[in-house]
């Protein structure tokens, strides 16, 4: 078959430079447009020499009319900048959003969190969100609703790991809403490439750990609350019923993230096992390819996961503090962007929801 034309904005960029990557050995798309802001003029080598079937793409200016004609753009751009541009996209192409501006589908969060223009609510890229569970006791997912959609709001980093964690206990009703509490380990890639809120020397970043974005301020966190509504089989509106406190700690490392979630046990866990509890993370994602629940006792390492699409999730029971322990490893860059960004678009264009991804990971 004819390989799909893809343009990617923000080419030079993390997101960007990653989706290209990746798109770079996907068997059916072609990277055929780069585009950029300061990097315009330059050959794509320049910024980008990891990925050397590319380098000689020419950088283009961002603009409707350089990113129309293409079967596939990706947009990863700073937050505000793709929402401003999407009305003026190919509505017969498959947008893919990278950034902020299409997740949220409550106007009271995004003007909470981000403030400015609303935009519209795209399809949510995050195929293994548990979205309720039918009377027969199967669950449903986020990848029924992906195929054929012309539009993918792609989900936050810190956001799927959070939800990886966490989602398959307030499906079945193991955990409360209320008192969630997450702490994520961030990778510096997962802060932005010029790093403006922590204005660190690599001297002072490298042996330090730094929490950012904290007390409750951090812009992932009402897109989060949105998935647990959904993963308990609710509307976006109730996404106010539950409450999450969410520190994110950037650690010396390029890239990875890895959350750890807890919340109260509910009464319907206390009278289960622990083993009774543990398989319910094992039967959530058992038809996921992507999601690998580890054995009990080995827990979940970024190092194990950096350049691949997959989770590597866990779980523990605190009898004694009567909590559960959720962890989840990804990498930031990948599963938490770009790689679950061509995994949406696969799912969307019918292609095999594997194809140019990766669940093995470089560990040393």
């Amino acid at each position: 078959m004819a390989k799909y034309t893809v343009a990617v904005a923000g080419a030079t960029g993390y997101a960007g430079g990653e989706a290209l990557r990746i798109l770079a050995a996907h068997p059916y798309f072609e990277v055929t447009c780069v585009t950029g802001r300061s990097s315009v003029g330059d050959k794509l080598g320049k910024h980008m020499p990891h990925i050397p079937q590319l380098a000689d793409l020419v950088v283009e200016d961002t603009t409707p009319e350089v990113l129309n004609g293409h079967d596939v753009i990706i947009l990863a751009l700073p937050h505000g900048a793709s929402g401003a541009l999407a009305s003026q996209l190919d509505p017969n192409a498959v947008v893919v959003d990278l950034g902020a501006d299409h997740r949220l589908e409550e106007k009271t969060a995004w003007d909470e969190f981000y403030g400015g223009d609303f935009y519209e609510h795209w399809t949510y890229g995050m195929p293994e969100l548990i979205t309720g569970i039918s009377e027969d006791g199967s669950y449903q997912h986020q990848r029924e609703v992906i195929p054929g959609t012309k539009r993918i709001a792609g989900p936050g980093c810190n956001v799927t790991a959070t939800t990886l964690a966490l989602q398959p206990g307030i499906a079945q009703g193991l955990v409360g809403p209320a008192d969630i509490v997450a702490d994520l380990v961030v990778g510096y890639s997962g802060a932005g490439k010029n790093l403006k809120r922590v204005n660190l020397l690599a001297a002072e970043a490298f042996g330090s750990a730094l929490p950012y974005s904290v007390g409750g301020t951090h812009r992932h966190i009402p897109e989060i609350l949105q998935n647990f509504a959904h993963a308990a089989g609710k509307n976006a509106s109730a996404a106010n019923e539950f409450t999450l406190g969410f520190t994110p700690i950037l650690v010396p490392m390029a890239r990875g993230i890895l959350a750890s979630v807890s919340a109260k046990l509910t009464d319907t866990a206390l009278n289960m096992s622990d083993a009774e509890i543990r398989q319910v993370w094992t039967d959530a994602y058992a038809d996921q390819d992507f999601m690998i629940v580890l054995p009990e006792g080995v827990m979940p390492a970024t190092a194990n996961i950096i350049g691949s699409n997959a989770a590597h999730i866990q779980v523990a029971i605190d009898r004694k503090a009567g909590r559960l322990l959720a962890f989840a490893a990804i990498d930031n860059l990948n599963r938490g962007t770009a790689g679950q960004a061509v995994q949406s678009l696969n799912v969307a264009l019918g292609l095999p929801e594997d194809a140019g991804l990766t669940k093995i990971g470089v560990a040393p």
